[in-house]
């Protein structure tokens, strides 16, 4: 009978050293041994055959495969994944932290656009900024309160020393939004955000003035497009009266201020004491420091039996004023957390781009009248802060004492 390989059932295989039995001398090896050896073996193979290195089965790899199978095994080993898994994990995590910070910049222009349309709204009917900041605070204030207490954000540990330090910036955190709320009460939205777009003058002013950080040429020279635009705005703006202008003003100097202060007060801060902390503490302080000077000043507006008396919708009133009080620290808390993810040039060109997003909103939904003259002072004086965070990035950093 033919065997299975003449009829072409079986290839037959290549022929294959035949390995020399072990000289009479020779010690052999206990069966135990040569037991642990196959079996140490056998995962390999089939991480070979596993992996589409090798054919099924207990196939010898060439020296390719052996490279690519011992990187896979010493992969598994140190508990990470194969260079391709790798760079595919990087790649998606980059990914994520791209949406991530898309979605906080476009929550930061969406939470300002919301603020200050509502607040307009509520300061044209019921025109007491002192009142309406408070509340502001007060909102801002039991968010905070309740984000600690509930664990979403870490509660601080802080002495009585750094309160001490932080109630400065929180005399100058509460003026300046007072200002700005005083200003947004007087004129119209896009122009006191047009006066806002000086903040670059004063920071460059305070900073040399009381941190000695002088500013190279081609920062000062990026200095004057600001102020020109501003006041070539401030020339043809319809809704112009100088106490609309001061506040704003004001309102740069107070929140440059502020800036200051926390390179000069808070350099060295507690691990727990982050910027959104800082944020919360700033705002409970504040609300109590303002308080006191509502009472003394406007006195207490928004009470019901004040405001049906003035012939104002109750609802419409305390409505807009929680929402606008929401967004108020909404879109600041949001502006820290995108700080501490990106470089202070980046987060100034987001703002820049925000005010941009807010002035054109404010004048389309208010219908306010813009004239040719007023578009291109607004437009030069954001191009001149847009070519301030540029260079102010080239700037030397200042060594430290």
């Amino acid at each position: 009978m033919q065997s299975a390989a003449a009829i072409g059932l079986i290839r037959p295989c290549a022929a294959r050293p035949i390995l020399k039995s072990p000289s009479p001398g020779a010690a052999r090896l206990p069966a135990s041994r040569v037991a642990l050896r196959l079996s140490a073996a056998a995962p390999r193979a089939r991480l070979v055959a596993a992996a589409g290195l090798g054919r099924i089965g207990l196939v010898p790899a060439s020296p390719e495969q052996e490279k690519r199978s011992g990187g896979l095994v010493a992969a598994a080993a140190a508990g990470k994944a194969a260079p391709g898994e790798e760079a595919g994990e990087e790649s998606g995590a980059a990914l994520a932290k791209t949406l991530q910070l898309g979605v906080f910049f476009g929550l930061w222009y969406l939470f300002n656009i919301y603020f200050n349309i509502y607040n307009k709204q509520v300061l044209k009917v019921f025109p007491y900024p002192i009142n309406i900041t408070t509340v502001q605070f007060a909102v801002g204030t039991t968010i905070s309160l309740f984000m600690w207490a509930t664990g979403i954000l870490k509660r601080p540990k802080i002495s009585g020393a750094q309160l001490l330090a932080i109630l400065p910036l929180a005399i100058v955190h509460t003026m300046g939004n007072l200002f700005t709320n005083m200003s947004l009460g007087k004129v119209a939205v896009s122009f006191t955000h047009t006066i806002k777009a000086m903040e670059p003058f004063f920071s460059v002013l305070l900073s040399a003035m009381f941190l000695g950080e002088l500013p190279t040429p081609w920062v000062v020279l990026s200095l004057l497009p600001i102020v020109g635009g501003v006041a070539l705005a401030s020339i043809s703006e319809a809704s112009f009266n100088w106490a609309g202008f001061l506040s704003a003003m004001a309102s740069n100097v107070t929140f440059q201020s502020r800036n200051v202060l926390s390179k000069k007060l808070m350099l060295k801060k507690e691990a727990s004491l982050d910027n959104i902390n800082l944020f919360s503490i700033i705002t409970v302080m504040s609300f109590f420091l303002l308080a006191p000077v509502t009472l003394l000043t406007e006195g207490v507006k928004v009470t019901p039996t004040f405001l049906q008396s003035a012939g104002l919708n109750l609802q419409q009133v305390y409505t807009r004023s929680l929402i606008a009080a929401f967004c108020f620290h909404a879109y600041q808390q949001v502006s820290y957390m995108i700080l501490a993810r990106v470089s202070p040039v980046t987060h100034s060109v987001g703002n820049c781009v925000k005010r941009v997003v807010v002035i054109v909103t404010s004048v389309l939904f208010f219908k306010t009248p813009v004239s040719p003259i007023n578009s291109i002072g607004t437009a030069i004086a954001l191009a001149g802060v847009f070519l301030y965070s540029q260079l102010k990035r080239l700037q030397p950093k200042p060594k430290a004492a």
